[in-house]
């Protein structure tokens, strides 16, 4: 199922419908729209956008049951890239260390989002990230853990 506007659009995915190449096309797409509508947007955010996208998704298909959906908004100079699914656990951005193999993908994206954060909703969780459209750089990653939440921003 798929609902859009100018400024938003959601997709839910069947498990065995989808796929992190898919949910890449789906904000692609999305952000040629935003261009289209006079929003210009630079190539490299639609590259750090298509990279979140990708860890977002593909976390949620390695360790959530269920549908998961994928939800795209305009805010302000910034896109807001949410995935839901239906695990009940909360992921761990882990510290930098490049003699872990594995287990990079939220440390990549609250590197290169400018907000990321992680919140319980019945049923599951919704994990978001915002990254610029105008091609500038993330701020400095700085993750908090509470037990119900995980975020980074400014």
């Amino acid at each position: 199922m798929r609902q859009t506007d100018h400024a938003r659009t959601t997709h839910v995915f069947d498990r065995g419908d989808v796929s992190p190449a898919r949910a890449r096309r789906l904000v692609v797409d999305f952000l040629r729209s935003v261009e289209r509508r006079g929003r210009p947007v630079p190539p490299d955010a639609v590259e750090t956008a298509r990279l979140v996208t990708s860890e977002l998704v593909t976390n949620a298909l390695k360790h959530a049951p269920g549908p998961v959906l994928l939800e795209l908004r305009l805010e302000g100079g910034r896109v807001a890239l949410s995935v839901r699914d239906g695990g009940p656990d909360l992921p761990v951005v882990w510290g930098a260390d490049p003699t872990r193999v594995g287990r990079h993908g939220l440390e990549i994206v609250a590197a290169v989002a400018h907000h990321f954060e992680v919140r319980r909703e019945p049923g599951g969780k919704r994990v978001t990230a915002r990254v610029a459209l105008d091609g500038a750089t993330a701020p400095a990653p700085v993750p908090a853990h509470d037990g119900r939440r995980t975020g980074v921003g400014r």
